[in-house]
This record gives structure tokens, C-alpha cells and sequence, in this order.
């Protein structure tokens, strides 16, 4: 067992075949959730797993959970799993290299005819990117109970179209119940998406803690009138009063430490050269790892809007939709002794996105494995991890998981022997 490993090509040619679905001339992809896209990736997944030997189930939110069965298959499974969505200008990597390492784990074992002491499971979470529908790590957080069900699959995209129904289109709407798997631990492999472990040359981020996310729908309603006859101190320029916010978020993030701040999605209405922006919707993104200092931003960033929409006579609304608290991770040291024993460099990360391991961490023992991508760049088409650099991160995956389920058996009294070749 000390010398198994992954096959580092063949999980390469995977991503590369996983990103021809949606591929873009820039090299990424644009596979969003519960498109047709999404379900060739959910299908050619179905297909990988089902050759490893794993029974597939689906839950009522489009979940996907693959099972490969062990010597004691009453007990808790070792899972780990990702996302396939993808941004609608996004990467080869982020998301679909923890899926693609988990079936890589599966393709491990099953050549190998090992029998783990427990099952072991990959999922694939529904619309983690939050790009078609919204919020982010939506079908994990119907997984955790963390939303209602209902609820999410009403949500509809920009055309109007509803989670549930476009689910049910592309043949991923199951019949399982919501948080009934029998789960002992999870485990997500991921990029970075950020540039520390490149910076610091380090192989692995052992991801100790998850950032904390506020997000916000900003609505200002102001009076839209013409440009060149409305002077400037009768208007109600819906615009500038969005731009003092959008520049106080930056302010705000840099006020405090490990502290974020981002505006990524505007609507003006009526979006016309020579008309006075009379409605402006925006999104707002806060983090921090630190949940005090994130309540403390979320209090000055409602305050500031207030004082804006009283000096500039005008309404503005500031829907904080989603809250996402900082989370621990408490099975990282699984991953620390994986990392060791397999003698790649290592350190310590916070994760600064949200990810579907952040949730399950609600449930069960969780930990995360960080790779490196080049200059940290993610949610973006030249998004790149070196075959090495995933072959390293699949590794410690497959080490960590086969730990945990000795662990899970042995706390149990259950056999842990394991029939498998000689591994050379």
C-alpha cells in the first residue's frame, strides 16, 4: 500500500476530456449547471464510475454519488467529490480536478483489486459555481440542510428558467432523500485558485480553515432623466451613488486583515448614453476568515449604504442573501500525514473560496488538499495546473482516504485486510 499511486496521465487525459465538453477558443470552459453541457460531463462521470465498479444514485436536488463497495459496506463511507459546473469563462480545473481525482482514486483501486476497509464514494455537488443560479455550493447546502430544498429548486436563471425543471430536462432529477448517505468523512481536492503555494513552492496546502462569504443583492432606485437637461443638483443619479458603494467596498476590504471585496455583476436600467441611470443592481462579495471581523464589515457596509441613500435623497436596498460562516476543517491532519508519508512539501492554507467541503464539514470529519495553479489565476480560461501538480494532489487523496477508512473500520472492530496484487 505504501507504494501505490495514481496514474498521473490517464487522470490528465481525463481533464482534458472532461474539457472538451464546453471548451472555449481560449482554452477553458463554459459549462454551466444543468445546461446540456452538464449533463454530458454528469454522464461521461456516470460512465467512469460505473467501470470501477460503482453504483450510482442520484438525490432530489441532482446530486451524484458514486459508491464503490468495501469489505464492510455497513459502515460509513470515505467520500470525496467536487463540482463539474464551470463559470461561464472558466478553467479546466477548478472543481472538476476533485472530481477527476476521486474517480482516479476509484480507477486506482479497482486495477489494483483492492478492497478498502469501508465503501468509498465521489459526488459530484449541483451548481457549485452559483453562475446560473444562485447562491454558490447550492446542492451541497441543500445536502447539509443549510437551504430548503424547495426553495432552491425554484430558483430561476436570467431567462426565467427554473433549477428544477432544467434538472428534470437533462435526466438529473433523482429520488434520493436529502443528506441520506452514509458518510464517515469527506475529503475535497482543489487548486489553489489563489497564488500562495506557488509563491511559497510548496506541492500541497493542507487547508486548515474556510473563509467566511457574505454576499448581497444592492438594489438603488434613483430617477432617470435626460443628460443634458437636468442639472447636476436636481438629479438623482442612481450611478454615482452605485459607485460610492463599489468604491467603499474596496476600502472596506483594505481596512481590515485577510480582508476581501468585490463587485462582479451590474445592471443599469436604462443603460442609455445620454439618460441619467435611474436603477442600478449590483452584486456585493465579502470575505474574511475571521468571523468577529466579517460581522463588523457587514455592519459598515449596511451602514455606509444607508448614509449614502440619505445624503444623495434616494432608496437603496442591501439583501444579504447568503451567509457563509468561516468553518474549520477538522480531519486535516489526514491530510498532513498523507502529505508527509508521501514527502511532498507542504504547508498550512485558509481556503478563500467557499467549497462544497465547507458544507459537508456541517456533518462529518472534512478536510481539503490544495494544489498549485499557475499565478493563482482561476475563474478564468487560462486557468492551469501542471499534470505534476494534479498527480501530487490525487495522490495525497487517494493516501488520505485510504487512511480514514482504516481508521473508520478499526474504531468500529470491523477487518480492515485488504486482498490487492503486488504493487510494484
Amino acid at each position: 500500500m505504501e507504494k501505490l499511486r495514481v496514474n498521473g496521465q490517464r487522470l490528465w487525459d481525463s481533464l482534458m476530456e472532461m474539457g472538451e465538453i464546453g471548451g472555449t477558443e481560449k482554452g477553458g470552459c463554459n459549462r454551466l449547471a444543468a445546461t446540456d453541457l452538464d449533463k454530458q460531463a454528469r454522464d461521461l462521470f456516470c460512465d467512469w464510475c460505473k467501470a470501477t465498479g460503482c453504483d450510482i444514485a442520484i438525490d432530489k436536488f441532482g446530486n451524484i454519488f458514486a459508491k464503490r463497495p468495501g469489505l464492510n459496506n455497513d459502515l460509513p463511507a470515505v467520500a470525496t467529490g467536487s463540482h463539474l459546473d464551470t463559470q461561464p469563462t472558466g478553467g479546466k480545473f477548478d472543481g472538476v480536478f476533485g472530481v477527476l481525482s476521486g474517480v482516479e482514486v476509484l480507477r486506482t483501486l479497482h486495477e489494483n483489486n483492492i478492497t478498502t476497509p469501508t465503501p468509498i464514494e465521489v459526488s459530484v455537488w449541483t451548481n457549485e459555481e452559483g453562475s446560473r443560479f444562485q447562491p454558490a455550493m447550492q446542492g451541497s447546502g441543500v445536502y447539509v440542510g443549510r437551504f430548503d430544498l424547495q426553495k432552491e429548486l425554484d430558483k430561476t436563471d436570467v431567462n426565467g428558467l427554473r433549477l428544477g425543471d432544467e434538472l428534470a430536462r437533462i435526466g438529473y432529477l433523482g429520488e434520493e432523500e436529502l443528506g441520506s448517505r452514509n458518510i464517515g468523512a469527506f475529503f475535497e481536492a482543489h487548486i489553489e485558485q489563489g497564488p500562495i503555494l506557488e509563491d511559497e513552492e510548496k506541492a500541497i496546502g493542507v487547508v486548515r480553515l474556510g473563509q467566511g462569504i457574505r454576499w448581497y443583492n444592492v438594489e438603488v432606485q434613483g430617477r432617470e432623466s435626460h443628460s443634458g437637461t437636468t442639472p447636476m443638483h436636481l438629479r438623482k443619479d442612481a450611478m454615482v451613488a452605485a459607485g460610492k458603494i463599489v468604491t467603499e467596498i474596496e476600502a472596506l476590504a483594505n481596512r481590515y486583515e485577510n480582508g476581501l471585496g468585490t463587485v462582479g455583476f451590474m445592471q443599469v436600467y436604462p443603460n442609455s448614453r445620454n439618460t441619467i441611470p435611474g436603477n442600478i443592481k449590483f452584486s456585493a462579495d465579502l470575505r474574511n476568515p475571521n468571523p468577529e471581523v466579517l460581522a463588523t464589515m457587514h455592519e459598515e457596509f449596511v451602514a455606509f449604504c444607508e448614509g449614502v441613500a440619505k445624503d444623495r435623497d434616494l432608496d437603496i436596498s442591501v439583501d444579504n442573501f447568503w451567509y457563509f460562516a468561516p468553518v474549520e476543517f477538522n480531519a486535516s491532519d489526514d491530510v498532513k500525514a498523507a502529505t508527509e508519508k508521501l514527502g511532498y512539501s507542504h504547508m498550512d492554507i485558509y481556503a478563500g473560496a467557499g467549497h462544497d467541503a465547507c458544507y459537508m464539514a456541517d456533518l462529518v470529519p472534512s478536510g481539503m488538499i490544495f494544489t498549485p495553479c499557475e499565478n493563482g489565476i482561476s475563474h478564468n480560461e487560462i486557468e492551469y495546473s501542471s499534470p505534476e501538480q494534479c498527480e501530487a494532489g490525487a495522490n495525497v487523496l487517494l493516501h488520505t482516504m485510504l487512511t480514514a477508512s482504516h481508521r473508520i473500520a478499526e474504531a468500529a472492530g470491523a477487518p480492515t485486510e485488504e486482498s490487492e496484487e503486488e504493487i510494484a
